[in-house]
């Protein structure tokens, strides 16, 4: 068996209405697991239930004859917590994705099942085909550290935002200052008086303009309500009427003050008429004013307190630049140690990555070799002040020029490349699928691939399509698809195959004839060589 020490593994898939298969569920386990079964049987569509748990591209024509959707579900084990992930493919519409039975998004799927599930083949994928993952498996490769570097572009970051908060560079600081400072003065100069100045000045304007007409109903007013006039003699005349009657007490306070309210109205409309200036040159002066107090609302705030307050930020700033020269020396020093630091990491990284490309290459390479790629051509190219800009170029044929992981076509030698290459680097993803890797081949290089698969298995779960009961040999598990003809369709059983059961279709893949004696006594030494290294 597999020794997988993976705390994220594929425990258990379940399809429904998918292509030909109606219903089927199938237990997974460590190590490497091989599906077989004969061409069109249906081996391949659970390769594609991984593709869509993984937030693959749906398409109506997977959905079966069963129903009207097709459901793939899968168990994960993930960070020693159960998880299950669901997509549902109506014939008609988009498709539907969940998690842990809660609604969710295709773009989830794909980022959770990122570390978990790693497809190869003609429709596959692999994380391997980015440039991001190519540099962190060269690092994971060399033993590169770059921790210090990702520290001190940090710290860099966080010293360039010090300065820009201290109002940038030495040139940017002085433009910032200058303009500070004169829009501190354009509102300074107009000496608001108070965030109430505009309201008080705009009644001024009103009474102003019509100086003569509000004087004279002020005027008015005051010989109306005065205490010589008419009225005020009237009403006094009442009030000692009343006074003396105990029970209109109520009547002569209310009488009282109606003389008090009068009095003070008369004063007031008095001393209104009084201030009132029909000079127009008073009007001009209160009419200029409000100009001004108008083009600072515009330029500075909605109200006369908006202005105000930008005002007193204003001179915060200025006070903030003023004063932070010895802090913006301190820290542009900081920052040029930093600096000096950053470009001697940069050269060491680069250096270690530069080195280490060709020892990864001719380790792929071995592998690739081994794999009935002989004319293969494995180089990085390395870019950038770090050599962070990692890309691993390949050519597969004898004469081919180097292109980049993801152009290659063939789904057999990308599937086998990506075997070279994970042998070779890191053990993540947990899980990984292989579909035509055994396309084009047989004899020897077919029992080379499945010792690589094999040894592939010791540190993470491995899945095999495979129609080779070489590669078939090797495997811990070993899974049949079996497809029958019934009187209404086809009928595809999907189930783990003990070790008689195992003899029987692997003699079946050796020869057409699961039940020839010879093809069976080959099939017994296939699973022997391969279980003792032989």
């Amino acid at each position: 068996m597999g020794t997988t020490e993976n705390k994220n593994q594929l425990l258990e898939l379940a399809v429904k209405n998918l292509g030909v298969i109606e219903e089927a569920s199938v237990l997974f386990r460590e190590g490497m697991t091989a599906i077989t079964g004969e061409t069109g049987a249906g081996k391949t569509l659970l390769v594609t239930a991984l593709q869509l748990l993984s937030g693959g591209r749906s398409d109506s024509s997977l959905v079966g004859l069963f129903g009207d959707e097709a459901i793939v579900e899968g168990r994960f084990l993930c960070n020693e917590n159960e998880v299950i992930l669901r997509r549902i493919i109506p014939k008609e519409g988009r498709s539907r994705a969940y998690f842990n039975g809660q609604l969710s998004t295709v773009g989830f799927l794909q980022e959770f099942s990122a570390p978990i599930v790693e497809i190869h083949g003609q429709h596959g994928y692999s994380g391997l085909t980015q440039r991001e993952h190519q540099r962190e498996a060269l690092d994971a490769f060399a033993s590169i550290d770059a921790s210090r570097l990702e520290s001190i572009q940090s710290e860099g970051k966080s010293l360039m935002n010090i300065l820009q908060e201290l109002g940038g560079d030495e040139g940017e600081r002085s433009k910032e200052l200058e303009l500070y400072k004169f829009q501190a003065a354009e509102i300074d100069d107009v000496e608001i008086v108070d965030s109430l100045e505009d309201q008080r000045l705009q009644s001024e304007e009103l009474l102003l303009g019509d100086a003569a007409g509000n004087r004279d109903a002020a005027l008015r007013a005051t010989h109306v309500l005065g205490s010589s006039s008419h009225f005020i003699e009237e009403i006094t005349e009442v009030l000692r009427e009343i006074s003396s009657r105990e029970s209109l007490q109520e009547l002569e306070r209310e009488i009282v003050e109606l003389i008090e309210i009068s009095t003070e109205v008369s004063a007031t409309a008095r001393n209104i008429a009084e201030s009132i200036d029909s000079n127009p040159e008073k009007l001009s002066e209160v009419q200029q004013r409000r100009t001004l107090l108008t083009g600072l609302r515009k330029k500075y705030g909605k109200t006369l307190d908006d202005v105000l307050q930008y005002r007193n930020h204003l001179h915060q700033k200025i006070e903030v630049i003023e004063n932070s020269a010895e802090r913006v020396k301190e820290t542009e020093e900081q920052l040029s140690a930093l600096r000096k630091e950053q470009d001697l990491e940069e050269q060491r990284i680069f250096k270690e990555r530069s080195k280490a490309a060709p020892e990864l290459s001719r380790e792929i390479l071995r592998n690739l070799v081994g794999l009935s790629l002989p004319h293969a051509h494995i180089e990085f190219s390395i870019e950038g002040s770090s050599g962070e800009n990692v890309e691993l170029l390949i050519a597969l044929n004898k004469g081919s020029g180097v292109q980049p992981l993801s152009k290659i076509a063939s789904g057999g030698e990308l599937s086998r490349t990506m075997l070279a290459l994970r042998l070779v680097l890191s053990a993540d993803p947990a899980t990984a699928v292989f579909d035509e890797v055994d396309a084009g081949i047989g004899g020897e290089v077919a029992l080379s691939v499945g010792e690589a698969l094999k040894k592939l298995s010791e540190d993470r779960q491995v899945f095999v399509v495979t129609h080779l009961a070489q590669v078939a040999a090797y495997a811990d598990t070993h899974i049949g698809v079996t497809k029958t003809e019934t009187g209404t369709g086809v009928s595809v059983e999907i189930a783990e195959l003990d070790d008689d059961h195992r003899v029987i279709e692997i003699s079946r893949m050796l020869s057409g004839s699961p039940e020839s004696k010879n093809a069976q006594k080959h099939a017994v030494e296939l699973i022997a060589a391969s279980r003792s290294g032989v």
